[in-house]
């Protein structure tokens, strides 16, 4: 009985993989094999991604612009996330938890429908056009669930080495980095993990905050080539630049998946 289980279980894995990657490996086909990707005669080539690495104002100024954004989200989130959690679950004041409460309800706004006034405020500041405010834009989304995160994980850890590290001398701030932070690592990766993959593959705020070509992130320039010219779209350009955008996602999910689940998983009790 224990091996029919096992086996129906292995089948099951087996047949949701190939369906999970069926699509994957459709595009990884598309982008190299067929007329647009050697000029004009059917078979493999490099002519998709050559067009892709052309187009506008490049392949690698595009990549590179959604890497700043992502890094700048990650480090922005991490940050406020983590200072955030640690107060909330650390520190007693007025209005903690309403405060708490607002945060979350962040989340049952559609993110939409206030980037209008986002552009506004940007507009105040300076930021408009901007790879910084848009960055700003998307650490304030990734905030509720960066700060659920990271309150619960701190409140996991055990109040009695915060008052060891208080006889040692430490600061709230020291004890933040150089206990807590420690034993909440799974936390943060999750949270640092969430925000760079919301980021790179983000498209509305983009669309709306930016108007230069040149600061264009990935996404926004993969819309742009679909829009095609008079009518005619370059499919295996295309092919090859979800593939290109995808491929830095599942990397660093491959390699950070082990964090990512103990994150999940164990509250964040050990790093």
């Amino acid at each position: 009985m224990l091996r029919i289980r096992t086996t129906t279980q292995q089948t099951t894995m087996l047949a949701l993989a190939i369906l999970f990657l069926a699509p994957l490996l459709w595009t990884a086909w598309s982008s190299v094999y067929g007329p647009q990707a050697t000029g004009g005669t059917a078979g493999f080539g490099t002519g998709n991604y050559e067009r892709l690495a052309a187009y506008g104002s490049g392949l690698g100024r595009y990549s590179l612009n959604s890497l700043a954004v992502s890094v700048m989200t990650v480090i922005g989130t991490l940050a406020a996330g983590t200072l955030g959690g640690y107060a909330m679950a650390r520190f007693r004041f007025p209005g903690r938890d309403l405060l708490f409460l607002v945060t979350l309800a962040i989340l049952m706004v559609p993110y939409p429908t206030i980037l209008v006034p986002l552009y506004v405020l940007l507009g105040w500041l300076n930021l408009q056009n901007s790879l910084v405010g848009l960055a700003l834009v998307l650490v304030m989304f990734q905030l509720p669930f960066a700060l659920f995160m990271m309150r619960n994980a701190v409140e996991a850890v055990p109040r009695q080495l915060d008052e060891a590290a208080r006889i040692d001398g430490c600061g709230p701030l020291r004890t933040l980095v150089a206990v807590v932070a420690p034993m909440v690592a799974p936390a943060m990766i999750t949270v640092g993990l969430f925000a760079f993959l919301a980021s790179w593959n983000e498209f509305i705020a983009p669309l709306i905050l930016l108007s230069e070509d040149a600061k264009f992130t990935l996404p926004t320039a993969l819309a742009a080539m679909r829009s095609g010219n008079h009518g005619a779209v370059d499919f295996g350009a295309l092919q090859a630049g979800t593939l290109v955008s995808a491929v830095p996602c599942m990397l660093l999910f491959l390699l950070l998946q082990r964090h990512y689940v103990r994150g999940f998983s164990s509250g964040a009790l050990k790093g």
